[in-house]
């Protein structure tokens, strides 16, 4: 057989370690030509691509970022190439031309809903999912989001001291637009006070109620951690905006510092390598056994898959039943 592999959306540690899952069992085990596909969907529809072969592979595993490149590529939008560009055809047509037997697309949300797409146009496919975000449906955990909160929890961990010194309030602001995931982990992981999360509304009167209990308790300092997606009025980023309505609120002096990307590079934790590998391979023997149109999940502590019409267009968000909140307000924790 002969595959194509291409990585697409925002990059992710881990996603290289899956490369090397899915290649070196394509090659080693089931003796496949592995072809890789540059710049995601973009490479399909230029042919920008290269012939794998085990020295490609080399020196992967702790490599963050994609060495395949990545772009935001979205081949099912109307907007062609250029004019008259039908991305669909051109897409089916490269594919045949290169004599795909099968194409795995690593990616989160806009990938898998693309790969469906590609599915139902009769394409032989088989997803994995990469997010830091946790936020792709039918997979408790995808490679990344460990990484992620591992960095976050660390920067949490280092703002504690100089909150202490200074006796401030610090915001520290992570990722996640639609989905808490991160700051919810990062947050209970660094012994965060408050943690907000747009899943779950806030009242300032409650963050404020928080922070002066703190005080009264001898406790001059307090963490405050935000998923960048809360509700901030449409007035300031979600950070800088929750620092100084608790500085307004309280007249605690308040320090705001935002993470952004520093979040998603580097290499990934020994978690995500392992998840990513096992990923990878599981990916190659659903195209061996011809089980097309799935994405592989890990569930429990199983690796297996669903198909892409049960997950595409679905976001897997935080709920206020979820342990960690639960075991987080028995504590003390506020969210929000």
């Amino acid at each position: 057989m002969r595959i194509g592999i291409l990585t697409s959306g925002g990059d992710c540690p881990g996603i290289n370690a899956t490369i090397r899952g899915v290649c070196k069992t394509a090659i080693n085990h089931y003796g496949m030509e592995v072809i890789g596909i540059h710049s995601g969907f973009q490479g399909l529809l230029t042919n920008d691509v290269e012939l794998f072969t085990e020295k490609s592979l080399s020196g992967l595993l702790n490599q963050g970022g994609t060495m395949l490149g990545t772009s935001r590529e979205k081949p099912f939008k109307k907007k062609g190439l250029s004019d008259g560009v039908d991305k669909p055809a051109l897409l089916e047509h490269n594919i045949h031309q290169l004599g795909l037997d099968c194409v795995v697309c690593i990616g989160g949300n806009g990938t898998q809903k693309t790969a469906l797409k590609m599915a139902a146009m009769g394409l032989n496919i088989v997803a994995v999912p990469k997010t830091i975000d946790n936020d792709i449906w039918g997979t408790d955990f995808s490679f990344g989001f460990d990484s992620a909160v591992s960095i976050a929890t660390d920067a949490i961990d280092r703002l504690h001291s100089t909150a202490s010194s200074h006796k401030r309030v610090m915001v520290i602001e992570v990722m996640g637009h639609k989905a808490g995931w991160i700051a919810l982990y990062s947050g209970m992981a660094g012994g965060g006070d408050v943690i907000l999360i747009p899943e779950i509304e806030y009242d300032i009167k409650n963050i404020k109620e928080t922070i002066m209990n703190r005080l009264k308790k001898g406790k001059p300092y307090s963490i405050v951690v935000v998923a960048e997606g809360i509700r901030t009025d449409g007035i300031k980023k979600a950070a800088a905006y929750i620092a100084q309505e608790i500085e307004n609120e309280t007249g605690i002096e308040t320090r705001e510092t935002v993470l952004g990307y520093i979040q998603r590079g580097g290499s990934p934790t020994p978690f995500d390598r392992n998840l990513a590998t096992r990923m990878g391979g599981h990916a190659t023997e659903l195209i061996a056994s011809g089980q097309f149109g799935r994405m592989v999940t890990l569930q429990g502590s199983e690796i297996s898959s669903v198909p892409l019409s049960e997950i595409a267009g679905k976001l897997k968000l935080v709920t206020e039943d979820h342990d960690l909140i639960i075991q987080g307000r028995r504590m003390g924790v506020c969210f929000g």
